[in-house]
């Protein structure tokens, strides 16, 4: 079995040269076609640069004057499956929540990005340094901002004293999921109210 140590090891290469222009094409190139490698579950041991770089029809030095390695390819690439979340308004819990359930809902329909983000994710037994990079990469973030959003909700008063953060956030994240999932994310992709609705209902429990 690929350690995790081996598997950065194996595409260690020399750092980029500083100065050298890049191509945004050919990074957008590079990072689909890790995407694409990754969702076919070749397996992320068995993922390898020169494989990239044949899908991306790139030579392997245009990947290393990007990336030093293999790890460092996928943490940038899995990053780009999160849709960046816009900045809170901040004039009421509801009106931000609302935001960052578009975003969720957004992000579940994509049955793509979501299939490749599991697969990466389901890795952790072999490559718990490098799964722990994408979680800090791609999830703490999000994570952060709706606690301190909530927080900020209990400070007003808006929502209640004794709630509890993590709980309110798997709630909310925990609806839209199973929301996708169960209704196939055909209302969730169409409904220009869905996000609304979903935090309403929540906003009834959670609410002073």
């Amino acid at each position: 079995m690929t350690t995790t140590d081996e598997f950065q090891a194996a595409g260690a290469q020399t750092p980029r040269p500083a100065g050298r222009p890049r191509s945004a094409k050919a990074e957008k190139a590079i990072i689909d076609a890790t995407l694409d490698l990754v969702g076919e579950s070749i397996g992320l041991s068995e993922l390898s640069i020169e494989a990239i770089a044949a899908r991306a029809g790139v030579g392997k030095t245009t990947i290393y004057r990007r990336w030093s390695n293999k790890e460092d390819l996928l943490v940038d690439a899995l990053s780009t499956l999160k849709t960046p979340l816009p900045p809170l308004a901040g004039v009421s819990v509801r009106d931000d929540l609302i935001v960052y359930a578009r975003v969720l809902l957004r992000d579940a329909c994509d049955a793509r990005n979501r299939c490749v983000m599991n697969i990466a994710m389901n890795e952790a037994e072999r490559h718990p340094r490098l799964v722990e990079r994408i979680h800090r990469a791609t999830i703490e973030p999000r994570r952060a901002a709706t606690a301190a959003l909530l927080r900020r909700g209990v400070a007003t008063g808006e929502l209640r004293a004794d709630l509890d953060v993590p709980i309110a956030m798997a709630n909310l994240v925990g609806t839209v999921m199973w929301y996708v999932r169960t209704e196939g994310g055909g209302e969730a992709a169409g409904s220009s109210d869905l996000a609304e609705r979903i935090v309403d209902h929540l906003l009834a429990g959670l609410g002073a």
